[in-house]
């Protein structure tokens, strides 16, 4: 009798008080502040690269600031999308983040098809960095500046051979819009990377190349290149001698690509002002400046709008320039 008592008793619970201790659990882990737990920092490209490099920087520093630990996790593959999948279809709550770039958000939507759309599937943060692209060839090639580089390419329509790190690259985008503004006709050599396509510019088997600065510093301090312009609006402080692209001849000419920090759509204000706050401080520091530098990359920082608004106008000024050179995905 006492047992079917108990039985009785327990079966008129009401199953609403079974959740109470649960309810309550949650609402005290979310009221904890934010960071309360390690935040998963995804770096789209391999280990080594300015962005990884960049991104490991960032992540030892807001270990430091933010009291939490940022674990840097390297997933590379098609050119950043990968990584920035993985983030798009994250829980949107601040702890998954990813040190995007220009290409896997800005060029990739024209080049390939992607399961994220990049305005729609990410919050934006902040910049966090920029790299410029030079123009560089073998010393055997009789041309001294861009300008003479165009005016050579158009008494040889055709004939002279440049390479990129890969097809819709951001130095094939540099190469794309130069030769479409120039009204002149190259032939692109696409390589894996840019350790390839140095070493055979080096080497003398292509005569022209365009990549990142910091793949090419070595070889032009050393006097085994020659770099005759740089892709983005001011001088590089890393080759201060050498002119931008606009000081050559091609007026208001500019691509300098950029990284940037972004977390899942649907992160909330707080979450992501608390994270520009932070990530912002540090880039503003002179320490941050000269281990950008070292990496061949400038300080950039801005706020979540003034990215987005540089996302959305580099979509439709790359996607035209794509568009109009026919430039195919791999």
């Amino acid at each position: 009798m006492f047992l079917n008592d108990y039985c009785y008793k327990v079966k008129r619970v009401n199953p609403v008080m079974l959740l109470v201790p649960f309810c309550f659990a949650t609402a005290l882990c979310a009221a904890q502040p934010y960071p309360a737990k390690p935040i998963r920092f995804i770096s789209p490209y391999p280990p080594g690269g300015s962005n990884d490099i960049v991104a490991r920087m960032i992540a030892q520093r807001m270990s430091q600031s933010m009291g939490q630990q940022w674990i840097v996790e390297n997933r590379p593959g098609r050119g950043g999308n990968i990584g920035a999948e993985l983030v798009a279809k994250s829980v949107p709550d601040g702890y998954t983040l990813v040190h995007g770039g220009m290409g896997s958000l800005t060029l990739a939507p024209f080049l390939s098809k992607l399961a994220y759309d990049p305005v729609r599937d990410f919050a934006p943060v902040t910049l966090t960095a920029r790299a410029p692209n030079v123009i560089a060839v073998h010393p055997s090639l009789p041309a001294k500046s861009v300008a003479e580089l165009m005016a050579l390419a158009r008494a040889r329509p055709g004939e002279l051979n440049y390479g990129t790190s890969g097809v819709g690259s951001t130095p094939h985008l540099t190469a794309a819009l130069l030769l479409s503004l120039a009204r002149v006709q190259m032939v692109h050599i696409p390589y894996k990377g840019s350790t390839p396509a140095t070493i055979d510019l080096v080497a003398g088997q292509i005569p022209i190349l365009i990549v990142p600065i910091s793949s090419l510093l070595p070889q032009i301090e050393a006097g085994k290149v020659r770099a005759l312009g740089v892709s983005s609006a001011q001088r590089s402080p890393m080759l201060p001698a050498v002119p931008t692209i606009h000081e050559s001849g091609m007026t208001g000419f500019e691509m300098n690509p950029w990284f940037a920090l972004l977390a899942a759509a649907g992160t909330s204000r707080d979450i992501v002002a608390r994270l520009n706050t932070e990530v912002t401080r540090y880039l503003r520091t002179p320490e941050a400046a000269k281990q950008f530098a070292a990496q061949g990359a400038d300080v950039a920082s801005s706020s979540p709008d003034e990215l987005l608004a540089l996302m959305k106008s580099d979509l439709s000024q790359w996607g035209k320039v794509i568009r109009d050179n026919n430039i195919q995905g791999e």
